[in-house]
């Protein structure tokens, strides 16, 4: 469970360092460059984090390791994983949000623990008590509560709900997936992470910005004149490669129904966030204060088993 909060602690430093650099100049410049913003800085940002993952695992001696797992069954599962939920997860909520505003984006992220939760019992068996069901649903509206904006701006409400459901499906089938494949002795949440990471930037650079005429875009951010954008961005990356790590340990330990209502509580660490280190304190209003309460105890309690804390304090 501390896995599990680190991960959601850590997604949300990588959330606000991430705001700050799509707030940048180069992603605001022209029409082209706020259409590609969410795809690149993606990209950038899986690239960098498979860098980071890489030193990592480069420092612990892992990378021959990393290749043989890749190789196995359940690597190649992790690669399949990181596909569905990096580019197709991501990209539905980027459709999400671009068609149907901000708030039905904020549905989309919100329910994936719902649905990874449901498909984890369908196919892992996971098995979570009736109070637990409970507090997800609550985590799940604080979330929503959070994230709310009554101004919807509904361009295509059918290209809307498809990235919708391929945001919703794709994160909670990832989740789903890497709970299986790291029950393989030979799949590590280090090697996972690696894996997951390198895929995508690589699916992002090879098949996403050809077919959005992206990379022209991509390349003119390494040129002078972008300022700290990259270093941001890399920064962001540094945090999203911890709690990955965090939030691949959560699933291994307790499952991916319970590690999924732990790192959602992210939305909750974000504000506080916003207010400590962007001094934005119009965040702090009577409603988030109290979604951000919800979210942070009932994701907690979504992922703690009474029964068996009880039984261990006997």
């Amino acid at each position: 469970m501390i896995a599990g909060i680190i991960a959601g602690i850590t997604w949300a430093l990588e959330t606000v360092i991430l705001g700050i650099a799509l707030g940048m100049t180069p992603f605001l410049s022209t029409q082209q460059a706020v259409f590609l913003a969410p795809f690149v800085s993606t990209f950038l940002h899986d690239a960098c984090s498979a860098v980071w993952a890489c030193c990592y695992n480069g420092m612990k001696g892992n990378l021959g390791g990393v290749w043989k797992a890749f190789k196995t069954k359940s690597g190649k599962w992790v690669a399949a994983a990181a596909v569905i939920g990096g580019p197709i997860g991501m990209t539905g909520y980027v459709m999400a949000v671009n068609y149907m505003g901000a708030s039905i984006g904020a549905v989309a992220s919100a329910i994936f623990p719902a649905v990874g939760s449901i498909l984890a019992y369908i196919f892992l068996k996971e098995k979570m008590k009736w109070y637990q069901w409970i507090f997800l649903i609550f985590t799940l509206l604080g979330v929503y509560g959070l994230s709310y904006s009554p101004n919807l701006d509904i361009r295509n409400f059918w290209l809307g709900l498809l990235g919708a459901l391929m945001c919703a499906f794709g994160w909670g089938i990832e989740a789903v997936i890497l709970a299986k494949c790291l029950k393989d002795p030979e799949v590590t949440d280090e090697y996972a992470l690696q894996i997951r990471q390198t895929t995508s930037a690589l699916f992002y650079g090879i098949v996403l910005l050809p077919v959005l005429k992206g990379w022209g875009f991509t390349a003119s951010l390494f040129t002078a004149g972008t300022g700290w954008l990259l270093p941001v961005i890399a920064l962001a990356a540094l945090f999203a490669t911890a709690s990955y790590l965090f939030y691949y340990k959560a699933i291994a330990q307790i499952g991916a129904s319970k590690a999924m209502a732990l790192n959602v509580t992210y939305s909750a660490w974000a504000m506080v966030f916003t207010v400590l280190l962007l001094r934005d304190t119009s965040v702090l209003t009577p409603m988030t204060v109290l979604c951000a309460v919800v979210v942070l105890v009932c994701g907690i309690f979504a992922a703690a088993d009474f029964k068996e804390i009880l039984s261990r304090r006997k």
